[in-house]
């Protein structure tokens, strides 16, 4: 059998988008396929074999006896997928079903080839009930901490081990330029800089490096989405992003030469077009560019049916993705549908089984670096590290060093806990509100408080402090109050949603519960100061917030541990626990309607990024 493995077939017809003149060439240290053994097992496979590596289908749409049957490769559960569909599956639910499933894995000439679940953990193990939830990426952007995001990585590995999964669909190293986008929150920067080393320290953290590479206490990492997600037209999801390429390399794919230099193993291709043209159908992207010139060695995953919007496909027909260079259809619900019409399209010679050998030999590949191929039982990890108080701490670390304070005029911050305080606005008392999206259920807006366990809303924790220190706190559903407070707290901001539900035409903040800005007025009257904790996914236009407020905190969506916010924000003892140490990830908007970046021309945002403020000085 001629050999197949990661054959780069370099095409010179640079029709559209491709230029000639752009150089992505790029070499790392990391791996390389052992070639023998691969090619020993893809030489044991039938057709049928193949063709099952290629297919995941997603956990709400399989069963064991299916992925027997078809002899699947992979599977995943998205946002809000959980074992037999119930939200409250216990640990030992999901490790269960990872068991099942590697049961039922397909074995070739007596050797099994266990099936590799992906999961959407994307800030914390997310979709697991009792996980330690981190802030999302824009909120660990504010941190610039690579350390810190490392860390987390390690500790995000270990959670979703502890349930038998050994796969992450994480980092998201978008570069959102536009805020509108429903996915700001998802990028740690409008910086290509700061995100590419930021999302290198998550894979690290992750998958290990040097003698810990891919070691016991570490998944697959997954860099995405590739590329130019962050770059669309009105920041509108999934859409088209028009630019030349230099800048599609420079800007947009900057982060991914470093996720290769931490040596990523998969990557998942992006929803977006390029010129009108889309990257899942894109075979100079994904396979001259991607695993010829950035010598790429893993697997490339598609998302969730982005094959069937590539011109002339369905979810269920798209020989044109597959061609185009991705290796694994994520294909949710009609995967035996595609399954079947991939198989005749081999056979009549329009997927030629070449391609599909490489991206059979590329999913072996990083079976083998996991170690699924070496006798490693994803069920078997004998650790439950989900919400462990370690793990807590280090969330409550990330929420402390993400807030960034914009105002504090007279020094308002840090507050006295021995006061009298009032709390006003629902996101005090809304758990959902400090998580975000992606967070149990893909939208994020569907779960109780008491769904999160262990786990205080805001109001809960500035209650736990100010109590123990002697003071006293009331919240307010309309603004009155029974006791004149010393200081008045204001939380609100966005409400959870995901991808294109969070698509808006401008970025004018508009409470969905209170009129917040009456409430301030009136108070501004009996001269009482406020102090405004904002939530949000982006920066948004908070002029008059802003103006009324005499200290002004962004938040961002912080997620498990928002006490870092009381550590921040209250003095103890009379002097400061803990000092502002964000900065702005994204510079922030002076109208509804200005998109600036950091580097544009006529740069004019109203507070600029890197901005933020720290006590004692109020210097930036």
């Amino acid at each position: 059998m001629k050999r197949f493995l990661f054959i780069l077939v370099v095409s010179f017809n640079f029709i559209g988008n491709a230029s000639a003149e752009v150089s992505w060439s790029h070499n790392n240290s990391c791996d390389k396929p052992d070639t023998d053994r691969i090619e020993k097992i893809i030489n044991n496979m039938t057709l049928k074999d193949k063709v099952g590596q290629i297919i995941m289908p997603d956990l709400d749409y399989v069963t064991p006896a299916l992925a027997k049957r078809y002899k699947l490769g992979t599977i995943l559960n998205g946002g809000g997928k959980f074992p037999n569909k119930n939200k409250y599956s216990s640990i030992q639910d999901w490790k269960d079903l990872s068991e099942a499933y590697y049961l039922a894995s397909p074995k070739i000439k007596g050797e099994i080839i266990p099936i590799l679940w992906g999961t959407d953990a994307v800030h914390g193990h997310n979709n697991v009930i009792g996980a330690t939830i981190f802030p999302h990426n824009i909120g660990l952007g504010a941190t610039m901490n690579p350390d810190l995001i490392k860390t987390i990585g390690q500790i995000v590995a270990k959670e979703v081990l502890s349930t038998g999964i050994v796969w992450t669909f994480a980092p998201t190293v978008t570069v959102p330029q536009n805020d509108t986008w429903g996915r700001t929150y998802e990028g740690y920067s409008e910086d290509p800089e700061l995100v590419a080393k930021l999302g290198a320290a998550m894979i690290r953290g992750l998958q290990g490096e040097g003698k810990d590479f891919l070691g016991s206490d570490h998944i697959l990492a997954t860099a995405k989405h590739f590329v130019g997600d962050g770059g669309t037209s009105n920041g509108v999801d999934q859409g088209n992003s028009v630019m030349n390429e230099d800048k599609l390399k420079n800007l947009h794919g900057k982060p991914y030469f470093n996720a290769l230099d931490a040596c990523v193993q998969t990557i998942m291709a992006s929803f977006n077009s390029w010129n009108g043209n889309k990257v899942h159908g894109s075979e100079y992207l994904l396979t001259d560019v991607l695993k010829g010139q950035m010598n790429f060695n893993g697997l490339v995953v598609g998302d969730w049916n982005g094959h069937g919007q590539v011109d002339g496909c369905s979810d269920t027909n798209c020989p044109q993705a597959f061609n185009a260079g991705v290796d694994i259809f994520m294909v949710p619900e009609d995967w035996q549908k595609l399954y079947k019409t991939t198989l005749n399209q081999v056979r009549r010679g329009e997927i030629t089984e070449e391609r599909l050998d490489d991206a059979v030999s590329r999913i072996l590949y990083v079976k083998m670096q996991i170690g699924l191929l070496d006798g490693l039982k994803p069920h078997k990890y004998n650790h439950n590290y989900i919400g462990h108080p370690d793990h807590i701490a280090v969330a409550r670390q990330a929420v402390r060093e993400s807030l960034v304070l914009l105002k504090n005029t007279k020094n308002i911050l840090p507050l006295d806990p021995s006061k009298h305080y009032v709390v006003i606005g629902n996101a005090a008392k809304s758990i959902n509100n400090q998580m975000g999206g992606w967070t149990i259920t893909w939208q994020g807006r569907e779960n109780k408080n008491s769904d999160y366990k262990n786990v205080q809303s805001i109001y809960q924790s500035l209650v736990s402090l100010i109590s123990s220190q002697g003071g006293s706190v009331e919240f307010s559903s309309n603004g009155s109050y029974k006791k004149k407070p010393d200081v008045a707290i204001f939380v609100y901001g966005e409400d959870p949603y995901t991808e294109g539900e969070g698509d808006r035409e401008d970025l004018k903040f508009i409470s969905s519960d209170l009129n917040y800005l009456n409430i301030m007025e009136e108070y501004k009257k009996d001269e009482l100061p406020i102090v405004s904790i904002f939530l949000s996914g982006r920066p948004l236009e908070i002029n008059k917030q802003l103006d009324l407020s005499d200290s002004f905190v962004a938040a961002w969506l912080p997620g498990t541990a928002v006490e870092g916010i009381s550590d921040v924000i209250f003095s103890k003892n009379g002097k400061i626990h803990h000092n502002f140490k964000g900065k702005l990830p994204y510079s922030w908007p002076k109208t509804l309607n200005s998109h600036f970046n950091h580097n544009d021309f006529n740069y004019d945002p109203l507070f600029p990024y890197g901005y933020g403020l720290k006590y004692i000085t109020g210097n930036k």
